[in-house]
Protein backbone atom coordinates (compact mmCIF):
# COMPACT_ATOMS: atom_id res chain seq x y z
CA UNK A 1 0.00 0.00 0.00
CA UNK A 2 1.66 3.72 -1.19
CA UNK A 3 1.90 5.79 1.53
CA UNK A 4 -0.54 8.35 -0.93
CA UNK A 5 -3.27 6.72 0.50
CA UNK A 6 -3.97 5.46 3.89
CA UNK A 7 -6.69 2.96 4.59
CA UNK A 8 -7.50 0.54 7.39
CA UNK A 9 -7.27 -2.83 6.87
CA UNK A 10 -10.23 -5.15 7.02
CA UNK A 11 -11.72 -6.84 9.92
CA UNK A 12 -10.43 -10.14 10.00
CA UNK A 13 -6.32 -8.85 9.36
CA UNK A 14 -7.07 -6.45 11.90
CA UNK A 15 -8.36 -9.20 14.67
CA UNK A 16 -4.84 -11.19 13.81
CA UNK A 17 -3.02 -7.88 15.27
CA UNK A 18 -1.47 -8.16 18.85
CA UNK A 19 -2.01 -5.08 20.42
CA UNK A 20 -4.00 -4.51 23.86
CA UNK A 21 -6.63 -2.98 21.14
CA UNK A 22 -7.53 -6.59 19.92
CA UNK A 23 -6.77 -8.60 22.97
CA UNK A 24 -8.27 -6.74 25.49
CA UNK A 25 -12.03 -8.11 25.06
CA UNK A 26 -13.34 -11.11 23.47
CA UNK A 27 -13.14 -11.39 19.54
CA UNK A 28 -16.78 -10.49 18.46
CA UNK A 29 -16.26 -7.23 20.12
CA UNK A 30 -15.47 -4.25 17.89
CA UNK A 31 -12.80 -1.91 20.23
CA UNK A 32 -12.83 1.43 19.52
CA UNK A 33 -11.28 2.51 22.60
CA UNK A 34 -8.22 3.13 23.04
CA UNK A 35 -5.76 5.46 21.08
CA UNK A 36 -4.67 3.29 18.53
CA UNK A 37 -5.06 3.61 14.46
CA UNK A 38 -6.17 0.65 12.57
CA UNK A 39 -3.08 2.17 9.55
CA UNK A 40 -0.78 0.49 8.10
CA UNK A 41 2.50 2.02 9.67
CA UNK A 42 4.56 4.62 6.88
CA UNK A 43 6.88 2.97 4.85
CA UNK A 44 10.15 4.49 5.81
CA UNK A 45 9.45 3.53 9.39
CA UNK A 46 9.00 -0.03 8.06
CA UNK A 47 11.98 -0.18 6.72
CA UNK A 48 14.17 1.42 9.44
CA UNK A 49 13.01 -1.10 11.81
CA UNK A 50 13.59 -4.20 8.97
CA UNK A 51 17.26 -2.81 8.55
CA UNK A 52 18.29 -2.04 12.15
CA UNK A 53 17.10 -6.26 12.86
CA UNK A 54 18.36 -7.60 10.15
CA UNK A 55 21.93 -5.98 10.94
CA UNK A 56 20.93 -7.20 14.95
CA UNK A 57 20.98 -3.46 15.68
CA UNK A 58 19.39 -4.15 18.86
CA UNK A 59 21.52 -2.77 21.40
CA UNK A 60 21.09 0.08 24.25
CA UNK A 61 20.26 3.15 23.57
CA UNK A 62 22.87 5.47 23.46
CA UNK A 63 23.77 8.83 22.21
CA UNK A 64 20.74 9.96 19.34
CA UNK A 65 21.01 13.45 18.06
CA UNK A 66 19.33 11.99 14.99
CA UNK A 67 15.85 12.56 17.45
CA UNK A 68 16.57 16.31 17.90
CA UNK A 69 17.66 17.39 14.56
CA UNK A 70 14.80 15.49 12.71
CA UNK A 71 12.22 16.96 15.04
CA UNK A 72 13.98 20.50 14.70
CA UNK A 73 13.50 20.57 10.90
CA UNK A 74 10.01 19.02 11.22
CA UNK A 75 8.96 21.64 14.08
CA UNK A 76 10.11 24.42 11.80
CA UNK A 77 8.60 23.20 8.69
CA UNK A 78 5.00 22.55 10.43
CA UNK A 79 5.28 25.33 13.20
CA UNK A 80 7.75 27.55 12.25
CA UNK A 81 8.86 26.45 15.82
CA UNK A 82 12.83 26.80 16.09
CA UNK A 83 13.70 24.30 18.91
CA UNK A 84 17.19 24.08 20.88
CA UNK A 85 18.20 20.77 20.13
CA UNK A 86 20.37 20.58 23.16
CA UNK A 87 17.95 20.61 25.39
CA UNK A 88 15.69 17.66 24.53
CA UNK A 89 16.03 14.46 26.72
CA UNK A 90 14.41 11.24 26.01
CA UNK A 91 12.68 9.02 27.84
CA UNK A 92 10.35 5.44 27.58
CA UNK A 93 7.10 7.39 27.00
CA UNK A 94 5.30 10.43 27.52
CA UNK A 95 3.42 9.25 30.95
CA UNK A 96 6.60 7.88 32.45
CA UNK A 97 8.35 11.28 31.60
CA UNK A 98 5.99 12.98 32.98
CA UNK A 99 5.65 10.89 36.14
CA UNK A 100 9.77 11.28 36.80
CA UNK A 101 9.90 14.85 35.82
CA UNK A 102 6.95 15.66 38.57
CA UNK A 103 9.15 13.44 40.96
CA UNK A 104 12.59 15.07 40.78
CA UNK A 105 10.81 18.54 41.16
CA UNK A 106 9.18 17.45 44.49
CA UNK A 107 5.86 17.38 43.39
CA UNK A 108 4.51 14.05 45.13
CA UNK A 109 2.41 13.95 47.49
CA UNK A 110 1.37 17.73 46.49
CA UNK A 111 -1.72 19.11 44.37
CA UNK A 112 -1.75 19.01 40.23
CA UNK A 113 -4.18 21.36 38.29
CA UNK A 114 -5.51 19.53 35.18
CA UNK A 115 -8.62 20.47 32.68
CA UNK A 116 -11.30 18.04 32.82
CA UNK A 117 -12.35 16.27 30.34
CA UNK A 118 -8.86 15.17 29.82
CA UNK A 119 -6.83 11.84 28.87
CA UNK A 120 -7.58 9.38 31.80
CA UNK A 121 -3.82 8.46 32.04
CA UNK A 122 -3.04 12.03 33.48
CA UNK A 123 -4.93 10.90 37.00
CA UNK A 124 -3.16 7.31 36.64
CA UNK A 125 -0.01 8.92 36.54
CA UNK A 126 -0.37 11.91 39.34
CA UNK A 127 -1.86 9.00 41.53
CA UNK A 128 1.13 7.57 40.69
CA UNK A 129 3.41 10.07 43.10
CA UNK A 130 0.35 10.19 45.52
CA UNK A 131 -0.66 13.89 43.79
CA UNK A 132 -4.07 15.64 43.94
CA UNK A 133 -5.34 16.23 40.87
CA UNK A 134 -6.77 19.96 40.74
CA UNK A 135 -9.44 19.81 38.14
CA UNK A 136 -10.25 23.10 36.36
CA UNK A 137 -12.16 22.55 33.66
CA UNK A 138 -12.49 23.45 30.11
CA UNK A 139 -15.32 26.02 29.43
CA UNK A 140 -18.06 25.10 27.01
CA UNK A 141 -15.85 26.15 23.93
CA UNK A 142 -13.18 23.77 24.94
CA UNK A 143 -10.70 26.21 25.75
CA UNK A 144 -9.02 26.96 28.50
CA UNK A 145 -10.04 28.58 31.98
CA UNK A 146 -7.86 31.05 32.41
CA UNK A 147 -9.10 32.54 35.44
CA UNK A 148 -9.86 29.77 36.95
CA UNK A 149 -6.27 28.37 36.17
CA UNK A 150 -4.84 31.67 38.08
CA UNK A 151 -6.89 31.49 41.06
CA UNK A 152 -5.25 27.97 41.64
CA UNK A 153 -1.70 29.15 41.46
CA UNK A 154 -2.62 31.92 43.87
CA UNK A 155 -3.42 29.03 46.07
CA UNK A 156 -0.32 27.82 45.84
CA UNK A 157 -0.68 24.80 43.10
CA UNK A 158 2.58 24.68 41.32
CA UNK A 159 2.49 22.62 38.80
CA UNK A 160 -0.32 22.54 35.42
CA UNK A 161 -0.75 18.92 33.23
CA UNK A 162 -1.64 20.40 29.79
CA UNK A 163 -3.31 18.13 27.06
CA UNK A 164 -2.24 20.17 23.78
CA UNK A 165 -4.27 19.15 21.73
CA UNK A 166 -6.72 18.23 23.86
CA UNK A 167 -7.75 14.57 24.52
CA UNK A 168 -10.93 13.74 24.37
CA UNK A 169 -12.02 16.67 22.50
CA UNK A 170 -9.33 17.40 19.97
CA UNK A 171 -9.07 20.95 20.77
CA UNK A 172 -5.98 22.80 19.52
CA UNK A 173 -5.64 25.78 22.14
CA UNK A 174 -4.96 28.97 20.94
CA UNK A 175 -1.85 31.05 21.50
CA UNK A 176 -3.63 33.77 22.78
CA UNK A 177 -4.87 31.35 25.80
CA UNK A 178 -1.63 30.08 25.67
CA UNK A 179 -0.06 33.04 26.01
CA UNK A 180 -2.15 34.13 29.01
CA UNK A 181 -1.22 30.70 30.53
CA UNK A 182 2.04 31.30 30.17
CA UNK A 183 1.76 34.85 31.62
CA UNK A 184 0.06 33.39 35.24
CA UNK A 185 2.39 31.14 35.31
CA UNK A 186 5.62 33.20 35.43
CA UNK A 187 3.85 35.53 37.67
CA UNK A 188 3.04 32.92 40.36
CA UNK A 189 6.43 30.73 39.29
CA UNK A 190 4.56 28.17 38.22
CA UNK A 191 5.36 24.93 36.00
CA UNK A 192 3.97 24.05 32.90
CA UNK A 193 3.98 20.19 31.42
CA UNK A 194 2.30 20.15 27.75
CA UNK A 195 1.17 17.00 26.52
CA UNK A 196 1.57 17.51 22.78
CA UNK A 197 1.49 14.42 21.30
CA UNK A 198 -1.22 14.74 19.10
CA UNK A 199 -0.11 17.56 17.52
CA UNK A 200 1.31 16.56 14.31
CA UNK A 201 -2.99 15.27 13.98
CA UNK A 202 -3.85 18.78 13.70
CA UNK A 203 -6.01 19.22 10.13
CA UNK A 204 -6.17 21.60 7.76
CA UNK A 205 -7.14 25.12 8.63
CA UNK A 206 -6.65 24.49 12.13
CA UNK A 207 -3.92 25.72 13.76
CA UNK A 208 -1.59 24.04 17.07
CA UNK A 209 0.45 26.26 18.71
CA UNK A 210 3.62 25.14 20.41
CA UNK A 211 3.31 25.83 24.60
CA UNK A 212 7.08 27.03 24.32
CA UNK A 213 6.79 29.21 21.26
CA UNK A 214 4.50 31.73 23.32
CA UNK A 215 6.80 33.93 24.29
CA UNK A 216 9.88 34.36 27.29
CA UNK A 217 6.82 33.87 30.32
CA UNK A 218 6.74 30.41 28.22
CA UNK A 219 9.82 29.52 27.77
CA UNK A 220 10.90 30.17 31.58
CA UNK A 221 8.03 28.30 32.52
CA UNK A 222 7.20 25.29 30.27
CA UNK A 223 8.61 21.87 29.52
CA UNK A 224 7.14 19.98 26.42
CA UNK A 225 6.71 16.27 26.57
CA UNK A 226 5.55 14.32 23.23
CA UNK A 227 6.09 11.61 20.85
CA UNK A 228 6.41 10.14 17.49
CA UNK A 229 3.92 7.17 19.11
CA UNK A 230 0.33 8.84 18.42
CA UNK A 231 1.18 10.23 15.17
CA UNK A 232 2.62 7.18 13.45
CA UNK A 233 1.11 5.03 15.47
CA UNK A 234 4.16 3.35 17.46
CA UNK A 235 3.00 3.70 21.23
CA UNK A 236 4.51 -0.38 21.40
CA UNK A 237 7.83 0.90 20.47
CA UNK A 238 8.62 3.00 23.31
CA UNK A 239 9.91 6.23 22.84
CA UNK A 240 9.34 9.63 23.65
CA UNK A 241 11.08 13.00 24.68
CA UNK A 242 11.07 16.15 27.40
CA UNK A 243 12.21 19.55 25.46
CA UNK A 244 12.69 22.79 27.34
CA UNK A 245 14.09 26.37 25.90
CA UNK A 246 15.35 28.58 28.90
CA UNK A 247 18.42 27.35 31.48
CA UNK A 248 15.98 27.84 34.34
CA UNK A 249 13.68 24.58 32.94
CA UNK A 250 16.52 22.57 31.45
CA UNK A 251 17.68 22.53 35.38
CA UNK A 252 14.85 21.10 36.23
CA UNK A 253 14.81 18.02 33.25
CA UNK A 254 18.28 17.31 34.30
CA UNK A 255 17.12 16.42 38.17
CA UNK A 256 15.79 13.35 36.39
CA UNK A 257 17.31 10.17 36.52
CA UNK A 258 19.86 9.54 33.92
CA UNK A 259 17.89 6.03 33.13
CA UNK A 260 15.07 8.13 31.47
CA UNK A 261 17.07 7.64 28.83
CA UNK A 262 18.61 4.30 28.96
CA UNK A 263 15.42 2.70 29.91
CA UNK A 264 14.04 3.95 26.40
CA UNK A 265 13.99 1.28 23.24
CA UNK A 266 16.72 2.08 20.63
CA UNK A 267 14.27 0.80 18.00
CA UNK A 268 11.74 3.42 19.04
CA UNK A 269 14.14 5.74 19.38
CA UNK A 270 15.35 5.46 15.79
CA UNK A 271 12.12 4.88 14.62
CA UNK A 272 10.83 8.55 16.22
CA UNK A 273 13.53 9.62 13.90
CA UNK A 274 12.30 8.38 11.15
CA UNK A 275 8.77 9.73 11.06
CA UNK A 276 10.00 13.10 11.59
CA UNK A 277 12.52 13.00 8.95
CA UNK A 278 10.93 11.11 6.29
CA UNK A 279 7.14 10.21 7.64
CA UNK A 280 5.47 13.61 6.58
CA UNK A 281 4.02 12.05 3.52
CA UNK A 282 1.89 9.44 5.08
CA UNK A 283 0.99 11.62 8.11
CA UNK A 284 -0.48 13.86 5.22
CA UNK A 285 -2.24 11.12 3.64
CA UNK A 286 -3.30 9.78 7.05
CA UNK A 287 -4.59 13.12 7.96
CA UNK A 288 -6.54 13.36 4.78
CA UNK A 289 -8.60 9.32 5.87
CA UNK A 290 -9.24 11.32 9.12
CA UNK A 291 -10.76 14.55 8.02
CA UNK A 292 -12.80 12.10 6.11
CA UNK A 293 -13.52 9.85 8.83
CA UNK A 294 -14.14 12.72 11.44
CA UNK A 295 -17.36 14.01 8.56
CA UNK A 296 -18.38 10.47 8.13
CA UNK A 297 -18.90 10.49 12.25
CA UNK A 298 -20.66 13.20 12.04
CA UNK A 299 -23.09 12.81 9.04
CA UNK A 300 -24.09 8.77 10.47
CA UNK A 301 -24.12 10.72 14.17
CA UNK A 302 -26.87 12.66 12.67
CA UNK A 303 -28.32 9.86 10.02
CA UNK A 304 -28.44 7.15 13.18
CA UNK A 305 -27.93 9.11 17.03
CA UNK A 306 -29.79 12.63 16.15
CA UNK A 307 -29.58 13.56 19.35
CA UNK A 308 -25.98 12.72 20.24
CA UNK A 309 -23.84 15.72 20.31
CA UNK A 310 -20.29 15.73 19.18
CA UNK A 311 -17.83 18.51 18.30
CA UNK A 312 -15.80 17.99 14.95
CA UNK A 313 -12.02 17.74 16.41
CA UNK A 314 -9.43 20.24 15.71
CA UNK A 315 -6.69 17.54 15.90
CA UNK A 316 -6.36 13.64 16.61
CA UNK A 317 -8.81 10.78 15.62
CA UNK A 318 -10.86 10.70 18.96
CA UNK A 319 -14.78 11.72 18.91
CA UNK A 320 -16.06 12.64 22.36
CA UNK A 321 -19.66 12.18 22.51
CA UNK A 322 -22.92 13.25 24.54
CA UNK A 323 -24.76 10.49 25.04
CA UNK A 324 -26.93 11.62 27.40
CA UNK A 325 -29.79 10.62 25.16
CA UNK A 326 -28.94 6.68 25.32
CA UNK A 327 -29.50 7.13 29.49
CA UNK A 328 -27.47 4.35 30.17
CA UNK A 329 -25.34 6.71 32.68
CA UNK A 330 -22.57 5.10 34.58
CA UNK A 331 -23.47 1.39 32.60
CA UNK A 332 -22.83 3.24 29.69
CA UNK A 333 -19.79 1.26 28.36
CA UNK A 334 -20.25 -2.41 30.30
CA UNK A 335 -23.63 -2.15 28.77
CA UNK A 336 -22.74 -1.67 25.04
CA UNK A 337 -19.68 -4.12 25.41
CA UNK A 338 -22.29 -6.57 26.53
CA UNK A 339 -24.78 -5.98 24.12
CA UNK A 340 -23.71 -4.62 20.98
CA UNK A 341 -20.56 -5.64 21.25
CA UNK A 342 -18.57 -2.59 20.75
CA UNK A 343 -16.11 -1.25 23.10
CA UNK A 344 -15.72 2.47 23.87
CA UNK A 345 -13.83 4.98 26.81
CA UNK A 346 -16.22 5.58 29.44
CA UNK A 347 -16.77 9.61 29.65
CA UNK A 348 -15.84 9.61 33.30
CA UNK A 349 -12.52 8.03 32.75
CA UNK A 350 -12.02 11.56 31.79
CA UNK A 351 -12.94 13.66 34.85
CA UNK A 352 -16.19 12.57 37.48
CA UNK A 353 -18.95 14.68 35.74
CA UNK A 354 -18.36 12.98 32.29
CA UNK A 355 -21.00 9.90 33.31
CA UNK A 356 -22.96 10.86 29.91
CA UNK A 357 -19.66 10.67 27.64
CA UNK A 358 -18.32 8.32 26.11
CA UNK A 359 -14.95 8.57 23.96
CA UNK A 360 -14.92 7.05 20.26
CA UNK A 361 -11.67 6.46 17.73
CA UNK A 362 -12.67 7.09 14.50
CA UNK A 363 -9.05 6.08 13.25
CA UNK A 364 -10.30 3.17 11.41
CA UNK A 365 -12.21 2.44 7.95
CA UNK A 366 -15.55 4.61 7.45
CA UNK A 367 -17.24 0.60 7.21
CA UNK A 368 -16.42 -0.35 10.64
CA UNK A 369 -17.27 3.30 11.97
CA UNK A 370 -20.67 2.57 10.62
CA UNK A 371 -20.72 -0.93 11.86
CA UNK A 372 -19.98 0.35 15.17
CA UNK A 373 -23.17 2.43 15.50
CA UNK A 374 -25.01 -0.01 13.74
CA UNK A 375 -24.67 -2.52 16.48
CA UNK A 376 -25.23 -0.07 19.54
CA UNK A 377 -28.31 1.41 17.53
CA UNK A 378 -29.57 -2.09 17.62
CA UNK A 379 -28.76 -3.46 21.05
CA UNK A 380 -30.47 0.12 22.02
CA UNK A 381 -33.83 -0.96 20.16
CA UNK A 382 -33.86 -4.20 21.44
Amino acid sequence: MSDHKIEAANLDVLKNRHSSKWRRFPEDVLPMHVAEMDFPIAKPIQQRIITMVSESDLGYLGPIPEVASSFSKFAKNRWNWTIDESQLKLAIDVGVAVVEFLRANNASNTKVIVNSPVYHGFWEWLGELNITPVDVPLNHDYSLDISGIEKEFASGVKFLLLCNPQNPVGKAFSKEDLTALANIAKKHNAIVISDEIHAPLTYKNETFTPYLTCGPDAEETGVCITSASKSWNLAGLKAAFLLTQSENMRAKVELMPQATHWRASIVGAFAMAEAYENGETWLESTLQTLDENRHHLKNELQRIFPNVKYQIPEAGYLAWLDVTSWNLGEQTVATLIKHAKVALVPGNDHGPEYTNHVRFNFGTSSELITEGLTRIARALSS
